[in-house]
């Protein structure tokens, strides 16, 4: 098998900075156009050559601007347009808000379908100790959480966890009377 020779590039085009750079600063700002970065020399004849971005959030991105020589004119630009290089990061690849919601509910599914199985278990385990006296079938059954639901920490609304704040409250008043007692005697 023999190799394909690599194209040779024109002179004009891999030194066509001035032009490649007049084009970018059209889309963008000439402050987010860093060094350049090398060419690529397409099958065409086209050169791609590439700066580096300065824009935050696209690194290893390249700006990368497509220049070509047609009907032997000037060199002129075919394309801009900002490209990933090696390693770069990039997004994840564009799933269907259809596949999503279909995942989704299959996750809903399966984890209801878990807490059915988890009721049955318990069910048994219940009819087990429904023999002995000291259950009391009135309390409520604790239940496991992941943690917080919207931001607010759901043990706190567990009746056994509740505090009187009430009572707290009464305190507090109780003492901030004494104080203004005690104020008032000593003008």
């Amino acid at each position: 098998m023999t190799s394909k020779p690599e194209p040779v590039a024109d002179e004009r085009l891999t030194g066509a900075h001035d032009l490649a750079l007049s084009a970018l600063h059209e889309i963008t700002a000439p402050d987010t156009v860093g060094p350049p970065a090398g060419y690529t020399t397409e099958d065409d004849g086209a050169v791609s050559l590439r700066f580096h971005t300065r824009l935050s959030g696209y690194p290893g991105w390249f700006w990368t601007v497509s220049v070509a020589v047609v009907d032997e004119a000037e060199p002129t630009v075919l394309e801009v347009e900002l490209l990933p290089g090696d390693g770069a990061l990039l997004a994840p690849d564009w799933v269907p808000w259809a596949t999503r919601l279909a995942e989704y509910q299959a996750a809903q599914e399966a984890a209801a379908h878990a807490d059915d199985e988890l009721d049955e278990d318990e069910d048994e385990s219940d009819d087990d100790e429904s023999d002995d006296d000291d259950v009391d079938d009135d309390e409520p059954k604790p239940r496991f959480h992941a943690g917080d639901l919207d931001g607010v920490d759901i043990d706190e609304l567990d009746a056994d966890h509740a505090v009187d704040h009430d009572a707290d409250d009464d305190d507090d008043d109780a003492a901030d009377d004494e104080d203004i007692d005690e104020g008032e005697r000593s003008y």
